[in-house]
């Protein structure tokens, strides 16, 4: 779970010039799911290329009928080898199985490459706001798939 933080902190950093509050969001994330996981309503996954850590994604419960996509990330060298869709379809399959309804997830406009993923899995846009934030001008938005 630690990876999970730090590749986040680091990686945002690096390709978005996020400061280190998005870290300690993420972190918040991570420590909220350790605290409170209900292994039949919640998961995360990670994934493996070669023996090392590439990428993960967390669902958790919002509420009953609602379950939220978290902190999807894809290290850099395995972008474009399908780990991303394959961990938000891990993610979709679970919450159907669980029970949910629905499905949402929280993002930043300007996250291209997530967005198209998510537009692929069925997810669309419900929200849109500006809310700068980790040190940018960002524009939150809050995406929903019906199960």
């Amino acid at each position: 779970m630690g990876w999970i933080v730090s590749r986040h902190g680091a990686l945002y950093a690096a390709e978005h010039g996020y400061n280190q509050q998005f870290e300690g969001v993420v972190a918040q994330v991570v420590a909220d799911f350790l605290r409170r996981h209900d292994e039949a309503k919640e998961r995360c996954w990670m994934a493996e290329k070669d023996g090392a850590i590439v990428g993960c994604v967390l669902l958790v419960r919002k509420s009953p009928r609602v379950a939220k996509l978290r902190v999807l990330l894809v290290e850099p060298s395995a972008r474009g080898l399908g780990i991303g869709s394959a961990l938000i379809n891990h993610c979709i399959a679970f919450a159907r199985h669980a029970g949910y309804r629905t499905m949402t997830l929280w993002t930043h406009k300007n996250l291209r490459a997530a967005r198209r993923l998510y537009r692929q899995a069925g997810f669309h846009l419900v929200s849109s706001t500006p809310n700068p934030s980790f040190g940018r001008k960002l524009v939150d938005e809050t995406w929903e798939l019906e199960l």
